[in-house]
C-alpha cells in the first residue's frame, strides 16, 4: 500500500471527506458549505468549508486550515497517523481529488468572500431591532454597545448588529446572518471594578447587563471572548483580576474552555454557568425566563 503525502491529502475534496464520515451540510450558499461542527457540540451551523478554495473555518472555536488540520483535530492523532488513515481506505469512492485553483502553497480568497465593512450607525433598522427583542435585549440598552453596520459580502451589501472588538473588527448578528469582519479579538468593557466576568459572545454579555440593568453598584468588568480560541491567549489579562467569573455556554466547548480555566487556578476563576444549567447560554436563559422575575433577582444577588 503506498502511503499518501500531506500534498495529496491536501487535494481531497473537503465535502466529499465529511460526506464519508457521516456529516452533511445543513445549508450551501455559492462555494460555502456550512455544517454543525464536527469537532465539538452545537445547534446552529458555524462549521464552513470553502468548496473552491478547500479549506475550512469554524466559527465557534476559532480554528481553521486543510484536510490535514481537520483530520488530526477530528481523530485527535498525528500527521503520520492520519495519513496512514487515509491511506487504507484509499482510492474510496466517495472521496474525489480536489484540484487547486492556485499555486501551490498560496491561499487567495473567493473574490468576495471577505466581510467588508462600508459604514456604522447608531442602531435604528426595524428588523434589527426586532431581532434584539426576539433575543430579549432591551433595544435601548445594546445601543449602548453596538452599532448597526452595513456590510458588503458576496457581492450584496447587508446590514446587522454590529459589536466591536478590541481591534476594531466587528461581531456581526442578524436574524439570517451571524460572522464577523476581521481583524478578530476579544472586546473588553471596563466598568472600573475589581473582578472580571468572561463571556464567549456579545449576547450573553447583554444579557448579563439585561438582567443587571437596575443595579446601583457597578458590575464586574466584562470580557467577551467573540470565540474560545481566545480563552488561552486572554489568560495574562484575566489573572490580572483577583476573581474571574466564567460565563461560558454549556456545550460540549464551553464545558471543555471552563474545565480548562478551572485546572489553571480554582481560587481565582469560577465557574458561574450553574445559574443556567439546564440552557445553552445565559442568554436561552434570558429567553426562557423573561416571564420569571424570581429567577433574575436570584441571578442579581449572586454578583
Amino acid at each position: 500500500m503506498k502511503k499518501l503525502t500531506c500534498t495529496q491529502a491536501k487535494q481531497i475534496d473537503l465535502v466529499d471527506y465529511l460526506h464519508s464520515l457521516g456529516h452533511h451540510p445543513v445549508k450551501v450558499r455559492h462555494n460555502d458549505y456550512w455544517y454543525l461542527s464536527p469537532l465539538r457540540s452545537e445547534n446552529t451551523a458555524s462549521f464552513k468549508v470553502d468548496r473552491r478554495l478547500n479549506l475550512w473555518y469554524d466559527h465557534g472555536s476559532g480554528q481553521g486550515g486543510d484536510l490535514i488540520d481537520f483530520g488530526t483535530l477530528y481523530f485527535n492523532c498525528p500527521v503520520g497517523s492520519l495519513l496512514a488513515r487515509l491511506s487504507a481506505g484509499w482510492p474510496a469512492p466517495s472521496l474525489s481529488f480536489h484540484p487547486p485553483k492556485h499555486p501551490a502553497g498560496e491561499k487567495k480568497a473567493a473574490p468576495g468572500s471577505k466581510i467588508t465593512v462600508l459604514s456604522s450607525r447608531p442602531l435604528a433598522d426595524k428588523s434589527l431591532l426586532d431581532y434584539l427583542q426576539s433575543r430579549c435585549i432591551p433595544p435601548a440598552l445594546a445601543a449602548r454597545f453596538c452599532k448597526e453596520v452595513d456590510f458588503h459580502l458576496y457581492g450584496k451589501q447587508q446590514k446587522a448588529i454590529g459589536f466591536s472588538n478590541n481591534s476594531g473588527g466587528y461581531e456581526l448578528r442578524s436574524s439570517s446572518f451571524k460572522g464577523s469582519s476581521s481583524p478578530k479579538d476579544v472586546t473588553l468593557i471596563n466598568n472600573k471594578a475589581g473582578a472580571l466576568t468572561v463571556f464567549e459572545g456579545f449576547f450573553n454579555f447583554l444579557s448579563f447587563f439585561t438582567v443587571n440593568q437596575e443595579q446601583q453598584r457597578p458590575l464586574t468588568n466584562c470580557l467577551i471572548l467573540n470565540s474560545l480560541a481566545f480563552l488561552e491567549k486572554s489568560r495574562a489579562l484575566m489573572e490580572q483580576y483577583p476573581r474571574i467569573h466564567l460565563m461560558l455556554d454549556r456545550d460540549d466547548s464551553g464545558r471543555s474552555y471552563t474545565q480548562k480555566a478551572l485546572k489553571w487556578d480554582r481560587e481565582k476563576y469560577i465557574d458561574r454557568s450553574d445559574f443556567y444549567q439546564h440552557k445553552k447560554d445565559l442568554n436561552d436563559w434570558l429567553i426562557r425566563q423573561q416571564r420569571s422575575p424570581g429567577e433574575q433577582r436570584r441571578l442579581r444577588q449572586r454578583f
